[in-house]
This record gives C-alpha cells, structure tokens and sequence, in this order.
C-alpha cells in the first residue's frame, strides 16, 4: 500500500537528514534510497527533493560539494553539518511526541469499536 505524501510531508526533513547521516549522498541515492526502504510504498518527486536539499543547505543543515566523476558527469553530494544533526535531533523528539499522540489516540479510538 502506498503512502500518502500528505503524510509523510512535515516529516521529509527528517528522513532526508536521517539519510545523509548515514553517509553523504547525492540526490538521486537519497530518492532512491526512500523507495528501497519503504519497500515502493513511498517515494519522493524529484522536483520536491531538490526544493527540499536546496532548502535544507539555506538553512545550514547541510552542507554540499562535487563528488568525482561517475558515468561521465560529477554528482553533487550532500553532507550533514552541526547544526543540521542538532535539528535532526528535535525533529527526531517531535515525531516520538507524535508517534505517542497518535498511538493514544487510536487505541481509545479503537477501543470505543
């Protein structure tokens, strides 16, 4: 089953940092890697994923540079800064907080069934 991008929106910062914390990545490591994880359920448009690094290095979370040459053309890479691990953590707090919300809320939800 898919998943909504409606969803998963506030939270692409997230699992973009997440991501690059592992390694540096460049753009299209990061889409695809999305796709393998959620096993096809989720995917991110490339439009959206180049608004958002661009938009996550204004801000100083990350950070980018030229990798080396790889089938004829040099990839931009993405690499984590100080700053942006700090905001990964809060943003990591907020989903616990939600996660929490929610699971409260269904369970009496489905309790009331």
């Amino acid at each position: 089953m898919a998943v909504s991008s409606d969803i998963i929106r506030g939270h692409l910062d997230a699992i973009i940092l997440k991501l690059i914390i592992e390694k540096d990545r460049y753009a299209y490591e990061i889409s695809n890697e999305i796709r393998q994880r959620t096993q096809e359920a989720f995917s991110i448009k490339e439009a959206t994923l180049y608004a958002l690094v661009q938009r996550l290095e204004k801000k100083d979370l990350i950070s980018s540079y030229m990798g080396t040459k790889s089938h004829g053309s040099k990839r931009r890479y993405y690499k984590i800064t100080t700053l942006g691990k700090a905001y990964f953590k809060e943003r990591i707090k907020e989903w616990e907080t939600l996660n929490t919300v929610m699971t409260q809320l269904l369970e009496v939800s489905n309790a009331r069934d």
